[in-house]
């Protein structure tokens, strides 16, 4: 296979595998589909078995497949790494970051990116934003270099740092007859009707563990499947939610009224997470050193001190 397989089909399998559709990798390697269809099939006779089968309009890895992907991968970390190295021995602080977040880091994550691209312009940086599923199969399969995220996941093998104050509070319209009062109690707030997140967001599972743990249950009256069509329903009035604070950094002071409720806000962290068996490029250690630099100079009410040491949160 060695003397009959190039780099350049690897780059162009790994990406076919990744996204899971010939014709996103040719758009993301600058390709046309013809050749990226010749180049996998002399890949295929070079390895001798069936990579890629398609089931339906799907695409999927045979197993054969998923080990050559996992080991292309390897070798492209590998590379990255000797990459980094060589431009770290140079002082040279250049390179490729990837990260992926999940939909409620969007609020914040560009920012971070942002500053971080003024300081080091020679970093090309790569965000993606999705749900929380999509997230933890790319960490479970190392795709990225770092990973923003509200909770650690519990069954992957990660290092999770924080990085930031994640407070969950309450939101209502700023006219909700509740706008004004002080301390209000647990349960007369459960008993308001709710919009919440999908099963399964971390928002919800921390909400739904606060009132639980009071013996009290909230009923949702509206499930929506983003921050946003929550704040347009609170605002028309269809009920009121608890979200991360930072889904209001958008937002103009006063358009949306935060309800002095008992028990809130729901004190939580952002983490910036990464497989345990995975080893940080220079560029991404740079990275999680700047958010943690960051996090030192920040006002401690609005982002968490640092930590002495990264988190290992996994089984």
């Amino acid at each position: 296979m060695r003397s009959h397989t190039t780099f350049r089909q690897l780059e162009i399998f790994e990406a076919i595998a990744r996204l899971g559709s010939f014709t996103r990798a040719s758009e993301e390697l600058y390709l046309t589909q013809p050749t990226v269809s010749m180049q996998m099939k002399k890949l295929t006779e070079a390895v001798g078995v069936p990579l890629i089968e398609q089931v339906g309009k799907k695409l999927h890895l045979t197993p054969d497949g998923q080990h050559l992907a996992q080991a292309t991968r390897e070798i492209f970390s590998t590379l990255d790494r000797f990459a980094m190295s060589v431009a770290e021995r140079k002082g040279l602080k250049q390179g490729q970051l990837s990260l992926m977040a999940i939909t409620t880091a969007s609020y914040f994550a560009p920012r971070l990116l942002g500053e971080f691209s003024k300081l080091y312009p020679g970093i090309d940086v790569s965000l993606r934003v999705t749900n929380k599923e999509q997230v933890l199969a790319s960490m479970a399969d190392g795709l990225d270099d770092l990973y923003f995220v509200g909770q650690p996941p519990e069954d992957i093998d990660v290092v999770a740092t924080p990085i930031m104050d994640n407070p969950i509070v309450v939101l209502a319209a700023p006219d909700h007859p509740l706008a004004h009062r002080k301390k209000i109690p647990l349960d007369r707030i459960a008993a308001e009707p709710w919009l919440m997140r999908e099963k399964g967001s971390g928002t919800r599972n921390a909400i739904e563990r606060m009132f639980s743990g009071h013996g009290l249950n909230i009923h949702p009256r509206l499930e929506l499947g983003s921050n946003e069509a929550i704040k347009q329903a609170i605002l028309v009035g269809l009920g009121i939610s608890a979200l991360s604070r930072d889904t209001l950094a958008l937002n103009q002071p006063g358009q949306f009224a935060e309800l002095d409720v008992e028990g809130f806000p729901i004190l939580r962290h952002w983490y910036a997470v990464y497989p345990a068996a995975r080893q940080l490029s220079v560029v991404a250690r740079a990275f999680l050193e700047y958010l943690l630099d960051r996090a030192e100079a920040a006002p401690a009410a609005a982002v968490g001190k640092r930590s002495p040491e990264a988190k290992d949160v996994g089984r």
